[in-house]
């Protein structure tokens, strides 16, 4: 749950210029969110959580942010620009809209959302309330592999993208969860929880604003003890565009693996195709971020680790800033949380005699 990618430092701000409150520390995504920001030029001037365990454990790798006594000293604080949060997923719209509606801008780990209810009265306070409501797409937002693959399609280096596949396999680590990992209405649901990643992927790769979801399916395969664990999950979707998509998702990683799953992506274009290993290349490197690209002119693979950057945080503080969508539409990301959610709502529970 430790997930903490460290890229280039580029400050797109000066000290001190956009102070950020951290809080909610219940997934270990907070890490890598607040890498992210701090290299951006982010002040992360305070932490709260009510476990001081937590606090504890978050200040071990960042010692200098002070620690709040409550929730409400962050939100009242005049020099704080946004809140940073990693919450329960079940909880963590409520806890955006408070922020909001304290002026803060709101940056969550992802699922944003479980429930299309939670999705409604979010986009009713971001649009009454006009901040911004920020989801933490890691597995696209903090590859470099992935960034790389956005710049290569903007630059028409494989034609038109008509179909994008995604594995997003991760190891489950039962004994290390909490309780609400095994709890689906606080955690959501595989397809509304990490399915949300291949879905965002999805919508950019492609250029679609909206997409629909023509199947999808979830199980649980090998976990009868946690039985509203869902451990497989798999959806198709076909983009306004005419672009498909199929995904899939699961919690079995083996133990043999050297790292947390075999994270790919494969993008077919009229002219070309992109595969992405994000996180190793199986049986070769344990190194990321390898892309393979093949065009009209030939074969090429690169690993790009150190040499890409991740310009999403840089970008999202000057849109909080400055009122711009450079880093993604606030539609972008309602859009992408509602395909999630309608996926896993109509998805087709498979009952295994596996």
């Amino acid at each position: 749950m430790n997930y903490a990618p460290k890229g280039k430092v580029n400050h797109v701000v000066e000290a001190g210029e956009f102070q950020v409150g951290v809080t909610a520390l219940d997934h270990g995504h907070i890490n890598g969110m607040t890498n992210g920001l701090i290299e951006a030029g982010a002040t992360i001037k305070y932490v709260y959580d009510p476990d001081p365990e937590k606090v504890a454990e978050y200040r071990e790798t960042f010692p200098d942010v002070e620690v709040a006594d409550s929730l409400e000293q962050i939100l009242e604080d005049p020099e704080i620009k946004m809140v940073a949060a990693a919450a329960v997923p079940n909880l963590r719209s409520a806890l955006g809209n408070r922020v909001m509606k304290a002026g803060k801008d709101y940056f969550t780990d992802k699922t944003g959302f479980t429930s299309l209810d939670q999705l409604a009265e979010t986009r009713r306070v971001q649009k009454e309330t006009g901040r911004r409501y920020f989801v933490y797409f890691s597995e696209r937002l903090h590859v470099e592999a992935a960034v790389l693959a956005g710049q290569l399609i903007e630059e028409g280096r494989i034609g038109k993208v008509i179909q994008v596949t995604g594995f997003g396999p991760h190891r489950l680590d039962k004994e290390k969860r909490p309780d609400w990992f095994f709890n689906k209405e606080e955690y959501g649901g595989i397809l509304a929880d990490i399915g949300s990643h291949q879905i965002e992927q999805f919508l950019y790769y492609t250029g679609n604003e909206d997409a629909e979801v023509i199947a999808s399916k979830v199980a649980n395969y090998d976990n009868p003890d946690v039985p509203e664990l869902e451990d497989y999950g798999d959806a198709t979707l076909v983009g306004d565009n005419g672009a498909t998509f199929f995904f899939k998702v699961d919690w079995f990683t083996p133990d043999g693996l050297p790292t947390w799953g075999d994270g790919r992506t494969f993008i077919t274009g009229t002219k070309g195709t992109i595969e992405l290993r994000k996180y190793l290349d199986v049986g070769r490197e344990d190194s990321l971020d390898h892309v393979y690209l093949v065009t009209e002119e030939g074969v090429e693979h690169r690993q790009v680790t150190g040499e890409i950057g991740f310009p999403f945080f840089g970008q999202m503080i000057l849109d909080c800033l400055n009122g711009t969508e450079e880093a993604m539409t606030q539609e972008h990301i309602f859009k992408a949380q509602e395909l999630c959610l309608l996926a896993q709502e109509k998805a087709q529970v498979i009952q295994s005699k596996i």
